[in-house]
């Protein structure tokens, strides 16, 4: 039996669970519109399990990114950079999106 969420009962899911700092407003609302647009597509039901989703992806900086996956990204503007990460990210794993200008959501790995 699933019940449905929108994006507050997601956002508070968080909270109750002391998790609400795990991701940013921005980077909650992309994983959320990431996992809706998941079940859309695949027609899969998932279950809102808040650690699962913690341990799961991962919202960090794009120089981070670059550097706990050696991306070189030494001399790029940030728009490049950020470019240059989301591709490797796309290359290896699931990405939710870019979070505000400088950051990035995505399924470790």
């Amino acid at each position: 039996m699933f019940k449905t969420v929108n994006f507050h009962d997601f956002q508070d899911a968080f909270h109750r669970a002391g998790r609400n700092e795990q991701f940013s407003y921005e980077g909650k609302q992309k994983l959320f519109d990431y996992l809706e647009a998941y079940e859309d597509e695949t027609g899969e039901k998932l279950e809102l399990d808040v650690i699962e989703l913690c341990c799961e992806y991962e919202e960090s900086s794009v120089t981070d990114i670059a550097a706990s996956y050696d991306i070189d990204i030494e001399g790029l503007d940030e728009r490049e950079a950020l470019y240059s990460v989301m591709e490797y990210l796309n290359d290896n794993t699931m990405v939710a999106g870019a979070v505000g200008e400088y950051a990035v959501l995505f399924q470790t790995f």
